[in-house]
């Protein structure tokens, strides 16, 4: 165990924000911490990283334990460039190394050689420090920084850049980066998918999964979730929940729980009035009153069942068009964006189209120049060339994912009704009730809501327009998983035409018809969402190699003599499916056997929390060493699928 959480609680003044939160980290754990905004999982983590005191609680950790913690859009602040940062992460095998170097050189000098003894201690020094240096990874640390920088995005970038000239979101990725290179052993992250674009994304699930260390992920990004936590820890209502699996196992789970918890107190609910009847009916009979007094004691003494809570309320709403549009809807031609001082333009030749009733997703890499070009189509940027033509009643309503067009100062009542004076201040109050603010939520300063609440006030603004042409940038940045649950739903009932820009891969499946990738001399078309586009690349990149292939083939046989052997590309193609299906087999198989070691974790890890067994410590570390024993064979499995992937 690298860490035991033990009923930590804290509070805001009267407001409670953690209730006796108990959490176990084991090694190799990979847990997601999820729950609405507002639940205390940030705080929870800046307590276990010791940047905030519990009021209650206690945290223990072993003494070799490093802890690493990564806050939320905590970007990286230093005026080093971005190699003198990245290596200052490795100043003591730098040192090290250094000290290598001296001691060469000492080695080289003859007139050391004079002296035997001092001699064969420096060679002993040196063959020391050199067999340290190699096993902590000494001669890796170029690599190792170029490997992660790569991922996290700065492979074209001059790594002699002073880190304060670059921008919030690259900062952001720098410190992402520098925590990764210090490796700790438990890594602790806030959402850290947070102005990642998809490369980088798949990049990061891929170097986690491989992580030796344990992880403790805060992150609303469904898709990541799925991909890489093992465990699942819920923090609702103040309280922490553990289920194994990643989330949508969790869902499952949550779901099945519910139901039997419901059964379970539906059936007391019945047994209870079934009694009462008796009760009621037998109590004034001098014949059964003895066994009617006998029921009411059993009632009295028994353990009432709570009903379920069941799911927190959720913001509840709907985009209604006011006036349906033209068929043609948008008309893109010929496209560029030049910005001033640049000599070339940010992106060109960019032409596309949409159509009544479309959902289309517009992605690329970050920096490509997707919010640029959501701008220019609202008009807030005059294009270099090309135009753009909007079809006929079309009514555009605008989603800005830095929520630039709400003011600060205003209150949240204040903020909506100032667009919308006409209504009446219930219709108000109520649009705001249905985003979840209520009471004196309303009057809550712009400049004091979190991300999640400044979009919630967005998205109730966008709501009133009764637009029948959507532009959203990045819709689900900031809001909690149940948040981006109840907007889909509501964009998947809309009948105008959405386009809208995001790197939530799961929100693309859910949601794109149509896919426009952004690219700097232009831009492709994918007819599906995310996972199809996916397909159709991967179709594309095989076509292209066994066009290479097939040419290469050609080009063998047409310079080899008639004598020669020449291999035959079809049996080539052939032997590689049947590697390719071999390899399928494999995979079923050690997906089944993790599977069954993930369950079997489970029931032993749910044995140790039987209160029997407290202090049977021969039956606790035969359970442990069970375990241990299935968690190994269970990482010995996930690496052979990781190299079959």
């Amino acid at each position: 165990m690298l860490l035991q959480v033990s009923n930590i609680s804290k509070h805001y003044g009267v407001t409670a924000v953690l209730s006796n939160i108990s959490m176990q980290v084991q090694e190799r754990d990979r847990i997601g911490l999820v729950g609405v905004n507002g639940a205390g999982k940030s705080t929870l983590l800046k307590i276990i990283a010791g940047e905030m005191s519990a009021d209650a609680g206690d945290i223990h950790k072993a003494k070799e334990t490093k802890l690493g913690y990564l806050a939320q859009n905590s970007g990286l602040q230093s005026d080093r460039s971005i190699i003198e940062e990245m290596r200052a992460v490795f100043a003591h095998l730098i040192e090290a190394e250094e000290e290598l170097r001296q001691l060469e050189q000492r080695i080289a000098d003859p007139r050391l050689h004079d002296d035997q003894k001092r001699y064969e201690e420096t060679l002993e020094r040196y063959s020391r420090q050199s067999d340290w240096f190699r096993e902590q990874g000494g001669f890796e640390i170029n690599t190792r920084i170029n490997s992660v920088l790569h991922g996290m995005g700065f492979g074209h970038f001059d790594l002699e850049t002073v880190i304060s000239t670059l921008s919030g979101g690259q900062k952001t990725r720098l410190a992402l980066a520098r925590i990764l290179l210090q490796a700790p052993d438990l890594l602790m992250l806030d959402e850290p998918t947070n102005y990642l674009d998809i490369e980088t994304l798949t990049w990061l699930e891929s170097y986690l999964r491989g992580y030796a260390g344990a992880i403790v992920v805060v992150s609303h990004d469904r898709y990541f979730l799925d991909a890489l936590a093992n465990t699942i820890v819920e923090i609702e209502r103040h309280v922490a929940t553990r289920y194994t699996g990643n989330y949508s196992r969790y869902l499952e789970l949550k779901a099945a729980e519910y139901e039997t918890d419901l059964k379970h107190y539906e059936k007391q609910q019945h047994e209870i009035e079934k009694m009462e009847q008796f009760i009621q009916r037998n109590i004034v009979r001098a014949s059964t009153t003895k066994r009617a007094q006998s029921r009411r004691k059993a009632l009295d003494k028994m353990e009432r069942l709570d009903k379920p809570l069941g799911d927190l309320k959720k913001a509840h709403f709907t985009f209604e068009i006011e006036r349906m549009s033209g068929k043609d809807v948008l008309n893109v031609d010929n496209l560029s964006i030049t910005f001033t001082g640049k000599p070339s333009p940010l992106f060109r030749n960019i032409s596309f189209g949409l159509t009544r009733g479309e959902t289309v997703a517009l992605i690329g890499p970050n920096g490509i120049g997707k919010s640029t070009l959501l701008k220019a189509l609202m008009g807030q940027l005059e294009p270099a060339t090309g135009t753009i033509q909007f079809g006929t009643h079309v009514k555009i309503g605008y989603y800005d994912q830095e929520h630039t067009r709400l003011n600060g100062q205003n209150t949240v009542l204040e903020e909506v009704w100032s667009e919308y004076a006409h209504m009446e201040e219930a219709r108000i109050r109520t649009v705001l009730g249905n985003f979840l603010f209520s009471g004196e939520d309303v009057l809550k300063r712009i400049s004091s809501l979190s991300g999640g609440e400044k979009a919630r006030v967005s998205l109730a603004k966008l709501m009133l327009a009764q637009a029948n042409l959507l532009i959203l940038d990045e819709p689900t940045n900031h809001l909690d998983l149940f948040s981006k649950e109840v907007l889909e739903a509501a964009l998947m009932d809309y009948e105008g035409t959405l386009l809208f820009i995001s790197h939530d891969r799961y929100f693309l499946n859910k949601m794109a018809e149509r896919i426009v990738e952004l690219q700097p001399d232009g831009i492709r078309h994918f007819l599906g969402n995310y996972d199809d586009m996916l397909e159709k690349k991967r179709e594309f990149e095989e076509a292209k190699q066994e066009s290479l292939a097939l040419q290469a083939a050609t080009q063998r046989k047409s310079s080899a003599t008639s004598e020669a052997p020449v291999a035959s590309f079809y049996e080539a193609e052939k032997q590689a499916k049947r590697e390719e299906r071999s390899k399928q087999r494999k995979l079923e198989q050690l997906e089944a056997q993790i599977a069954e070691l993930e369950g079997q974790i489970a029931e032993l890890e749910e044995q140790l929390t039987d209160p029997t067994i407290f202090n049977d410590y021969v039956r606790i570390q035969d359970i442990q060493s069970n375990i241990d024993e299935r968690k190994q064979t269970l990482s010995e499995a996930y690496e052979q699928w990781e190299q079959l992937m």
